[in-house]
């Protein structure tokens, strides 16, 4: 699906690997289900399924941003034993109905978990 706009293309399809989100040494997402969000010429952005992920794993905090372009975005923090990453996590809850694909998905900061990995499904 691509979202017109000149100035600032939006482009969501599905990610045809497995993707794994790892934090603490621990999954916290696991699935063949995600979706790859191009921006503009930022970097794609994967976006994974809630019910493919450990939800016990994740802490709903108070911080919230705004896109233009994609509405009101949510927080959460992951929290596994001691260790704990600050607003690891963003979701948009109601996106702009463009990118309502994205709706109840998670997307993870790359350098504030272990590590995403992406293998052939």
């Amino acid at each position: 699906m691509k979202i017109p706009g000149p100035d600032h293309p939006i482009t969501i399809t599905p990610n045809p690997n497995r993707v794994r989100v790892v934090f603490a040494g621990r999954v916290v997402a696991d699935t063949t289900r995600a979706l790859s969000l191009k921006e503009a010429s930022y970097p794609a952005v994967l976006y994974i399924p809630r019910e493919d992920a450990d939800l016990s794993a994740f802490e709903r905090t108070s911080h919230a941003s705004h896109c233009p372009y994609k509405g009101d975005a949510a927080y959460y923090s992951l929290r596994v034993g001691d260790r704990r990453a600050e607003n690891a996590v963003w979701t948009y809850d109601t996106p702009n109905p463009a990118v309502a694909a994205i709706r109840e998905h998670l997307a993870f900061y790359p350098d504030r978990v272990d590590r995403i990995e992406e293998q052939p499904a």
